[in-house]
């Protein structure tokens, strides 16, 4: 009874703090995009003046944020929703879909600048509203940086991967702003294909943040197992009395919580009803003291080695 009591108030504790998490995290979207929105707008006008590629290229960035961003927001709803008999393992794996939101938007950005910049290289057109173009890139460099730091101070306080990649996706589009100034700057110096060449090189950036963001995904989606977790699991595991082996550990990330799976081996004479008991402790034990961790499934077994070389349970009660 105290065990299961202990695990009722572990459980109501994961699930408030998961809610809260929830809350936080979609303010922190909300927030965000509309930073992001009046940003790329800002800097539409300008482009619309201008006509520099480079500064188009940012603000094609920038609104693809927005985009991705509203794509994590209806992940982070749809995880909401509780296990159905149809989908017994809850809609976590909805935020991870939203990943694949962020990445057509990174992939399109990366797509319409290179393009754009191509065009304008070779069609030799001029870049005029140097100054109001300037103060758009210095706007974008600064807005950018504070929803970054936003979203990862939360992303990395929730565990939430497509937020952290849309962190890394929006500081990426400061440093885009940056080169979109730098080819502004080139042009008001007379160098005219300044304005193209930054908005090649903020292409090479939307291509590097959108590998780096496409790995990250797909590990994710790929169910890869989480070795720093894995091996807290394994400890608690081992620390617990009658466990004389631990034997395979996995854990994976559905969404913002850990699913884990652990093999424990038991003395080959421990009886079924004292096996479910080590098995329970080890989960209240591994709920209680490794963040994270939402399931975690104890598969008991005994030690084959156990029964031929009855010395190896000397010792464990």
């Amino acid at each position: 009874m105290t065990h299961k009591l202990r695990g009722d108030v572990v459980y109501l504790a994961q699930s408030g703090q998961d809610e809260a998490n929830r809350r936080r995290a979609m303010r922190a979207i909300v927030v965000s995009s509309l930073g992001l929105l009046a940003t790329s707008t800002f800097e539409l006008f300008i482009t619309v003046l201008s006509g520099s590629v480079a500064l188009l290229s940012d603000a094609l960035h920038n609104l693809g944020d927005v985009f991705t961003t509203v794509g994590v927001y209806f992940g982070f709803r749809a995880s909401k929703k509780q296990p159905t008999p149809r989908y017994p393992y809850g809609y976590g794996r909805a935020e991870d879909l939203g990943g694949i939101i962020i990445l057509l938007a990174i992939w399109t950005s990366a797509r319409l600048a290179g393009w754009q910049s191509y065009d304008k290289l070779v069609s030799g057109r001029g870049t005029t509203h140097l100054t109001l173009g300037m103060i758009a890139a210095g706007i974008g460099i600064i807005g950018n940086q504070l929803v970054a730091r936003y979203k990862g101070r939360v992303g990395r306080a929730i565990k939430s991967a497509p937020l952290i990649v849309d962190a890394r996706h929006s500081w990426l589009d400061a440093v885009a702003s940056a080169g979109a100034l730098a080819g502004l700057i080139g042009v008001a110096a007379g160098l005219r294909v300044a304005d193209p060449i930054a908005g090649f090189a903020i292409t090479v950036l939307i291509i590097h943040i959108g590998i780096d963001a496409t790995k990250d995904v797909a590990s994710r989606l790929m169910d890869e197992n989480d070795e720093e977790i894995a091996e807290a699991i394994r400890a608690v595991a081992a620390q617990t009395s009658g466990v004389l082996e631990v034997s395979d550990v996995r854990a994976r990330w559905l969404g913002r919580e850990v699913e884990a799976r652990v093999l424990v081996r038991l003395p080959a004479t421990m009886g079924l009803e004292q096996a479910h008991d080590v098995a329970h402790r080890i989960q209240q034990a591994v709920r209680a003291r490794v963040p994270d961790v939402r399931e975690v499934l104890v598969e008991p077994a005994p030690l084959v080695a156990d029964v031929a070389a009855p010395t190896v349970s000397k010792g464990i009660r």
